[in-house]
């Protein structure tokens, strides 16, 4: 998204445990992770499929041509802010060409795209969007950052997990994200050591927004102690040897990738 977050990206695979990472395209700051990921093809990196531009002072637009895709832009020219804002000015099939322009970009700046997920949930949290998701993933042979069964359920999608199967679209079993209740910048360390210590028997995905310290990322965001944390946490030597002593496996979406192209 930043530098900022660039920055800790590249501290957590080189130094820590973060193994994935997913790329906005439509970011200032994009060529400089671009760059990283282009000349480190052994790591993990997707594309986060971005249709909003949330921040106040820190604003992007569309990849495709904006006479493409008219819907993504609000009055300020942006991408809108909310999701639900998308929704209403825009429809799936701007999040089509949008969404195989960003893929493209990634592509042709030479990354070797492992997976795809979505920024603040878009493509996610409409049937409607849900199914131009699973189209990317299909068109372009990635696997797929999915929501639970339980969030399915609730969007009135319940049966996409069973589509991705049918169509050979892999995704990890389980998904992890620090938006839940009682998580704060305060319990980071124990917030995750207790996730971590109840992991289920499967592949599980845990989504953290690290950033490095600076002046920048505390500009963009009120969140950014709690991402400074997190980026502390999963470079550190505690985390290092809780993973080791619960004998958990890191890998990144890159076995999932494999998988999936050989069938």
């Amino acid at each position: 998204m930043c530098h900022a977050a660039n920055k800790a990206t590249v501290e957590g695979m080189e130094n820590g445990l973060i193994s994935s990472a997913t790329i906005m395209t439509s970011c200032p700051w994009y060529n400089e992770i671009a760059s990283y990921a282009a000349a480190n093809p052994c790591k993990g990196f997707g594309v986060h499929l971005t249709l909003t531009s949330e921040w106040k002072n820190y604003r992007w637009g569309t990849v495709a041509p904006r006479n493409e895709v008219p819907g993504l832009y609000d009055e300020q020219g942006y991408m809108w802010k909310e999701v639900m804002e998308v929704y209403a000015s825009s429809g799936p099939e701007e999040a089509l060409i949008e969404g195989r322009a960003q893929l493209k970009k990634a592509l042709d700046s030479g990354i070797p795209v492992t997976h795809i997920d979505s920024h603040m949930g878009t493509y996610q949290y409409s049937p409607d969007y849900m199914k131009v998701y699973i189209q990317l993933a299909k068109e372009f042979n990635l696997p797929l950052r999915m929501p639970s069964q339980t969030t399915l359920n609730n969007l009135g999608a319940p049966d996409y997990r069973e589509i991705c199967r049918r169509e050979g679209i892999l995704h990890p079993d389980y998904f992890i994200h620090e938006e839940f209740e009682g998580y704060s910048t305060e319990n980071v360390a124990g917030f995750w050591t207790n996730y971590i210590k109840n992991l289920k028997p499967g592949v599980t995905e845990i989504y953290v927004h690290a950033s490095a310290e600076g002046e920048e990322i505390r500009t963009i965001t009120n969140s950014a102690a709690k991402r400074i944390k997190e980026l502390e946490f999963f470079t550190s030597n505690e985390l290092k040897e809780l993973i080791e002593k619960e004998g958990i496996i890191v890998i990144s979406y890159r076995p999932l990738l494999e998988l999936q192209r050989k069938k």
